[in-house]
């Protein structure tokens, strides 16, 4: 088991995802000055806003962007200026291609899960088809003589505010490369191997990967609110 990542929510993908959130072109020039008219009102520079982002985003922004749009990167004028008509389009078919790419991989994870689902524990199950999407890590143990792992979560479902406890029992491997106390998360998959049940966890903040591969999965929620 060591070494494997996610098959299709990969730390590479969500970096994209986040270049797909920032890069987003005004329809028109007049939608442009409307909006830095809009954010003016609330007192709120904007494009002092945006180029703070951009530099915190630079390493991402070269990395999958392309070269064609890496002087606008460079000068700080992506995103902090109306677009050139060349530079619109050529994000704008980047975009219309990741999304494409997007729906692809998507699809490809809800078939591959969706054959495998009658292996699954009904725990497992009902993890996956329930999202813990941006539930925050409380805390987590390894007890290697126990062969047991136990990670609680905050967690909103509904709008009320609940801890998750999750106990995986029977675990023969794990990997976990960071702490991720406090972390949030993102994405999961669940993949069969013989009598076990493998769950890959993408995690932010930091972001890195955690592989449970375990028999059994306890679930136990603690309302808060």
């Amino acid at each position: 088991m060591r070494g494997i990542v996610l098959k299709y929510y990969t730390k590479e993908l969500y970096e994209e995802m986040q270049v797909y959130g920032f890069l987003s072109f005004p329809s028109s020039r007049e939608e442009w000055e409307e909006t830095l008219q809009s954010y003016k009102e609330y007192g709120i520079d904007y494009i002092s806003v945006i180029r703070n982002d951009l530099e915190i985003r630079k390493p991402d922004l070269l990395k999958y962007l392309p070269k064609s749009m890496h002087p606008s990167i460079h000068n700080k004028t992506l995103m902090t200026e109306y677009p050139s008509s060349e530079l619109k389009e050529t994000g704008t078919q980047w975009l219309d291609n990741f999304e494409d790419r997007l729906r692809k991989i998507r699809k490809e994870c809800v078939k591959n899960y969706k054959e495998l689902k009658h292996k699954l524990p009904k725990n497992v199950v009902h993890l996956h088809e329930n999202s813990l999407h941006d539930a925050n890590v409380i805390s987590f143990e390894y007890m290697p003589e126990k062969r047991e792992f136990i990670m609680i979560l905050n967690h909103l479902e509904d709008g009320k505010e609940v801890n998750v406890i999750l106990t995986f029992t029977e675990v023969k491997d794990i990997i976990l490369e960071d702490n991720i106390e406090t972390a949030l998360w993102l994405y999961d998959e669940v993949y069969i191997d013989g009598d076990y049940f493998e769950l890959h966890v993408l995690f932010d903040s930091p972001l890195t990967d955690v592989c449970i591969k375990a028999q059994n999965l306890q679930i136990q929620k603690i309302n808060l609110t």
